[in-house]
């Protein structure tokens, strides 16, 4: 991809973030995605690939630290039993009962592994919750549920990493499921996560005390969202969830050791502006890629995924809700049908296709059957955001 690309990828940005500007429920990243989709039509673009590296070591350690540090902490301190074990366990439910349902159906049309059908569960797990919190806080008088659907995406995205890569290796390596090996993979690499982001998120809050100068403690910041990520994945942790909690560690640092207002300004001025350029250039990305894997003869069966990842996820919820009294007193049924459906697929399920597809050469069917699975979630979804809110709160 040349620099000239990159360009005008952040052109046609720039223009779609402006019109956003004017509209209160305008889904960007639908709207990117599929110019992406009209832009494979011009020669010039023909070029373009985007990787899981180039997700992974360029996108995501910024987009889960931004989203990290302006969490607020009081939001998630009233939410964060909820968040917390949605983001963890409510993954791991969705991925065994998306992924039996996937095993069950997709073997009527293809043939399809147990381990297989988990994997683009673990895949189709995680959510964006991009396409849908502004317009969630524009459309709802109480910010509960888009606190709880950001919440729970900056969790779940570091949890379906390391799920996916314990259920890949089984995959790749032709194991069968083991409960016990992934259960204690699981807990290695999201302990280690999180104790490595706190440690970096700690660092971060003292040593932003020996510079007075701005643009050196939002270079620190800078140190700190990619420094976290990659030495994280470099010793086998989850750098996701290093970084997500290192911008945490920093959410909670504000206000209580960290007094710079002028600090919170910079770091603001500085992501503000990194965000919407970075989620620019993936979402149109993510379009120009998907073209080359949506001509496929299986696109009833994508479409079942879809609605069974939809159904997966009404289930969880509403069991864990029902489970918990605190839970059931405070959020209602049509509370779980707004936060389900605003489990969107988006950057981090793209990431993890990538992944897949790296080592999946002969099972291209996999990859273009999920693709299709995360483009229909993406657009149906955020399209369908704002009426179903309106329509459930009158």
């Amino acid at each position: 991809m040349s620099v000239h690309q990159v360009w005008i990828l952040l052109v046609i940005g720039y223009i779609i973030f402006s019109v956003d500007k004017k509209q209160k429920f305008f889904p960007v990243p639908v709207v990117l995605v599929l110019l992406g989709l009209v832009l494979t039509i011009i020669p010039y673009f023909d070029d373009i690939a985007i990787t899981k590296e180039m997700i992974f070591n360029v996108f995501i350690p910024a987009l889960m630290f931004v989203s990290a540090y302006r969490f607020p902490l009081g939001h998630f301190k009233k939410y964060k039993w909820i968040i917390c074990t949605l983001g963890t366990f409510g993954l791991l439910l969705t991925v065994l009962i998306l992924g039996t349902t996937i095993y069950l159906a997709g073997n009527l049309f293809i043939q399809l592994p147990f381990i297989a059908a988990l994997l683009i569960a673990s895949i189709l797990a995680p959510t964006d919750p991009v396409s849908v919190v502004s317009i969630l806080k524009q459309s709802l008088s109480d910010e509960k549920i888009a606190d709880i659907v950001e919440g729970e995406s900056l969790i779940n995205d570091g949890t379906s990493i390391v799920v996916f890569t314990v259920l890949l290796e089984m995959f790749t390596h032709h194991k069968s499921f083991s409960f016990g090996y992934f259960i204690a993979e699981f807990l290695y690499v999201t302990i280690g996560g999180i104790i490595l982001g706190i440690l970096f998120g700690w660092i971060l809050s003292k040593a932003v005390h020996y510079s007075k100068h701005r643009e050196y403690q939002v270079m620190l910041s800078i140190i700190v969202a990619y420094g976290s990520f990659y030495l994280g994945e470099g010793i086998g942790v989850s750098g996701v969830l290093s970084t997500v909690t290192a911008g945490f560690m920093l959410s909670f640092e504000f206000g209580r050791n960290i007094k710079e207002d002028h600090f919170r300004d910079s770091l603001d001025g500085f992501w503000n502006v990194v965000e919407p350029s970075v989620l620019s250039l993936i979402f149109l990305l993510i379009g120009i890629q998907a073209a080359d894997y949506l001509l496929f003869s299986e696109w009833i069966l994508a479409i079942i995924i879809f609605i069974f990842s939809l159904i997966a996820r009404l289930i969880v919820l509403k069991g864990l809700t029902v489970a918990v009294p605190v839970w059931r007193h405070n959020i209602s049924s049509k509370d779980t049908a707004l936060v389900t459906w605003s489990g969107i697929k988006g950057t981090m399920s793209v990431a993890l296709l990538l992944g897949f597809e790296a080592v999946a050469d002969h099972d291209a069917i996999l990859v273009s059957l999920t693709f299709a699975a995360v483009l229909l979630s993406l657009v149906i979804q955020s399209l369908g955001v704002y009426p179903l809110a309106k329509k459930l709160k009158q």
